[in-house]
């Protein structure tokens, strides 16, 4: 699947919306996974600039077919956020329609902040969205919201903010919730292989990506061995 998989990963400020000054500080990755064979695509929180992503996939002779939401945050799907305006899947709609993939628990958010329902596509965790022949599997991790979800494909996971290689999402915000983190992080994740490649959904390390291996070994989330020693550290 190598070959045929179409995989990048974007960095917003630096690769996606350059003049953008909330792009530029918020260190949003967008990532596109695709079948250079079908020339079919998906865009995972295409926030800030979706029309530039639109030309990079028509420059690489990709097209969108979808979109993948990890979760409702403005600087993820678009909406307003700290008084500023940020673009995303309800103007990438505008030039395209295609469904956006959310987790059903995030429907409703994902509608409050973007305006977008009618394209909404509800999934469960370990429904699949395949791609030309690549299939993307979906994993519900609340936490840092009520639908999280990352995404496993072809030895990757694309984590949005449920996990980071230092760190992993606030807990504090809105809909945020300690308890369903640790679980998603030592339970629901447990099942993704040491080798598997983490792509998270901010550069907040020095490198853009690691093993899970490296990142539990390393990353201090992983450090208490009870969730009565998480909820010390990291309960509200």
């Amino acid at each position: 699947m190598d070959d045929r998989l179409y995989f990048r990963q974007l960095l917003t400020g630096r690769d996606l919306a350059q003049s953008d000054p909330v792009a530029r500080q918020m260190l949003n990755f967008v990532y596109l996974i695709g079948d250079r064979e079908t020339g079919e695509a998906v865009a995972v929180d295409p926030a800030y600039a979706p029309g530039e992503v639109l030309d990079m996939l028509a420059a690489d002779g990709m097209r969108l077919t979808g979109v993948l939401a990890t979760h409702y945050h403005p600087d993820h799907v678009g909406g307003e956020m700290m008084g500023f305006s940020l673009s995303g899947v309800a103007e990438l709609l505008e030039r395209v329609e295609v469904p956006i993939h959310v987790h059903r628990d995030e429907a409703q958010y994902v509608t409050a902040v973007t305006g977008v329902s009618d394209a909404l596509a509800l999934h469960d965790s370990g429904d699949t969205v395949t791609v030309g022949s690549v299939e993307i599997h979906l994993v519900h991790t609340p936490g840092h919201t009520p639908g999280s979800q990352c995404f496993l494909v072809d030895g990757r996971l694309v984590a949005g903010d449920t996990l980071f290689l230092e760190g992993c999402g606030r807990t504090d915000l809105p809909g945020g919730d300690p308890e369903q983190m640790y679980f998603s992080l030592t339970q629901r994740l447990s099942r993704v292989p040491d080798q598997t490649v983490l792509y998270p959904g901010h550069l907040y390390a020095p490198e853009p990506s690691a093993t899970m291996g490296e990142t539990r070994s390393r990353n201090y989330v992983f450090g208490p061995k009870s969730l009565e020693e998480w909820m010390r550290y990291f309960g509200r």
